[in-house]
């Protein structure tokens, strides 16, 4: 008797596992209908089940030529949303493993704490271009050169680091199933090495970057290759990078900046039509050194 007990307890418990571990697809939809279950039975079903839907347009026209109604397609399509919803949510805002699936964004790795995390860097976007050496472009009759400078407000980033070679982690629209986000233009940047990593020049109020020039040879849009400062992006998986510095940074403010081009022409109109997304940090001076006195 007792052996038969643990018969059927097993027996159950592994029935138990296989219906947790059904996924519905396309395909298991199209079979249920066809062996005459009907939508409501379907759909309560699809409810109740884990699913693996393929919902873009090409799928959807296939499933309607295929004699799955309205209705059933419309709960496959509430279904997917809902996971891709719960992906999101439990995506991780500061775990120090880069494995784990983030948010989209730019990360800096804040191992020196004695519990290591990530601290995301909230991107910043520069409409403001400011000019320099017009006197000179002046005077020369456009030979010397008039500089474009992108301005982010405040002298400080938040983001702040003593390790003169940081390590940043860029999550892209891609490595995540739950869409795409603004944080990299919806899609549109994708890798690593469309950024440019720059120093800035801090003001009273302000920080700012050449991010162009203007001679008399023409106009020149985005950061110059000498005030570019190299980094070495390694990919980990689909849409997720390590950046680090290839050299020791100095004491100071800088961002991982990245142009996007709003409209305009040639020339100097042209050049103005710049907006610029930055994630900013900034290297703290080390300790004992005159800056951090």
């Amino acid at each position: 008797m007792k052996r038969i007990l643990i018969s059927a307890a097993l027996a159950a418990a592994l029935s138990a596992t296989a219906v947790h571990a059904e996924t519905l697809s396309n395909s298991s939809v199209v079979e249920l209908l066809k062996v005459g279950l009907g939508d409501e039975a379907v759909i309560a079903k699809i409810k109740g089940s884990d699913a693996s839907y393929d919902t873009s347009t090409g799928a959807l026209i296939a499933l309607k030529g295929q004699g799955v109604s309205s209705a059933v397609i419309a709960a496959m399509i509430e279904a997917a949303n809902r996971k891709a919803v719960a992906a999101s949510e439990a995506l991780s805002v500061d775990s120090p493993d880069p494995a784990v699936p983030h948010a989209s964004g730019v990360y800096m790795l804040a191992n020196w704490l004695s519990q290591p995390r990530m601290i995301g860097i909230d991107a910043t976007t520069s409409n403001q271009t400011k000019t320099g050496g017009f006197l000179g472009y002046a005077l020369t009759g456009g030979l010397a050169s008039m500089s474009f400078k992108a301005v982010v407000p405040g002298n400080s980033a938040k983001a702040v680091t003593g390790s003169p070679r940081p390590t940043f982690y860029f999550y892209f629209d891609q490595a995540n199933r739950g869409g795409s986000s603004a944080v990299f233009n919806a899609g549109a940047v994708t890798s690593p090495q469309e950024f440019s990593l720059v120093k800035f020049t801090v003001k009273d109020d302000r920080r700012e970057a050449k991010v162009g020039k203007f001679n008399i040879g023409g106009a020149k849009a985005g950061v110059m290759d000498k005030d570019r400062i190299p980094f070495s992006a390694t990919q980990l998986r689909p849409g997720v990078y390590e950046i680090r510095p290839d050299a020791a940074l100095l004491a100071g403010q800088y961002g991982f900046m990245v142009q996007v081009t709003t409209g305009g022409g040639a020339g100097m109109s042209g050049m103005g039509a710049m907006s610029s997304k930055i994630f900013d940090f900034a290297i703290a001076p080390a300790a004992g050194s005159s800056a951090a006195k």
